[in-house]
């Protein structure tokens, strides 16, 4: 609970609370939004990509990643916290499941830590992200190591439409998110650089 006087809810908060909507979403609905998703990435022009795979109640399928028309570089998670690797994705029977349950990676040659630098556009997931470019993820912070080594790259959370918030609680590291993008489409965040 936040402590008394401060309504504003901490990020445990946060996170039970729209881990708890995802999970209550109906199969039907996820799907439409996946589709959504997909094709609102259609619209997304780059020469790479680093993005992901959605698992598990994340919005989004692996036609998020399909619909993409550019190099897609995705994460491979690291045996101990820090920056994530990067493989190219060639396609779903080049998948194999990753160090985390439920996590798909890529089985091609890893490119390292410093790959995120040569992509021009990041889908990153979130839990949610606010007007002001924070993004609430899950906590463990791989995705924070990560984005300090592309500072001058696009960087879009994916959430869905009701995830998008005025104001989530921000902490020094937080790196600010560029754009948002949902189930209806892209939105820039013009005040990400400013609210730093």
């Amino acid at each position: 609970m936040h402590e008394p006087g401060n309504e504003t809810p901490s990020k445990a908060e946060w996170r039970t609370r729209i881990l708890r909507a995802r999970a209550e979403l109906p199969p039907e609905a996820h799907a439409r939004e996946a589709a959504a998703l997909a094709a609102a990435a259609s619209s997304i022009h780059a020469e790479t990509v680093c993005a992901y795979l959605p698992f598990g109640t994340e919005p989004g399928q692996i036609s998020l990643v399909n619909a993409l028309a550019a190099r897609v570089l995705l994460p491979v998670i690291p045996d101990t916290p820090g920056p994530l690797d990067w493989a190219e994705y060639t396609g779903p029977d080049a998948l194999v499941p990753g160090r985390l349950r439920g996590v798909l990676e890529p089985s091609g040659p890893r490119l390292g830590t410093a790959a995120v630098a040569s992509a021009q556009v990041l889908l990153i997931p979130a839990l949610a992200v606010d007007r002001h470019g924070t993004r609430l993820g899950r906590g463990a912070g791989y995705y924070d190591r990560t984005l300090t080594a592309a500072p001058n790259t696009a960087r879009v959370a994916v959430v869905r439409a009701e995830e998008v918030v005025d104001r989530l609680p921000a902490e020094p590291h937080d790196v600010p998110m560029t754009a948002v993008l949902t189930p209806s489409g892209l939105i820039q965040l013009p005040t990400a650089a400013a609210a730093r």
